[in-house]
């Protein structure tokens, strides 16, 4: 199983519409999307100066079905509201241990 993590520093002008938008799709694709098993998201809650604004970590069966859910219809629609509203979006996809999948 590959854990795949997300986490975004938004631009202080992301409209509140467009960003409600976006989390609305982030929940449309959880048990839509071939391959992905798990997906949960959520806003930072420290607000550290070290903290992301967004993160998002979705669970896969394998490393060939994020390739599936990063072109998914589901997904590819997203990408309008968190590209041009991030000042930084990072990744990070480690396979989980056998003993926590």
């Amino acid at each position: 199983m590959i854990r795949h993590a997300v986490l975004f520093k938004f631009k202080p002008d992301f409209p509140a519409e467009q960003r409600e938008a976006w989390t609305s799709g982030l929940d449309r694709m959880r048990g839509n999307i071939p391959g992905l098993l798990a997906l949960t998201h959520g806003a930072d809650v420290l607000q550290s100066a070290r903290s992301f604004d967004y993160a998002i970590v979705a669970d896969f069966e394998s490393a060939a079905d994020i390739d599936v859910y990063n072109t998914h219809p589901l997904h590819e629609p997203l990408k309008q509201y968190s590209f041009p509203n991030s000042e930084q979006i990072v990744s990070v996809d480690f396979e989980l241990p056998k003993e926590m999948s």
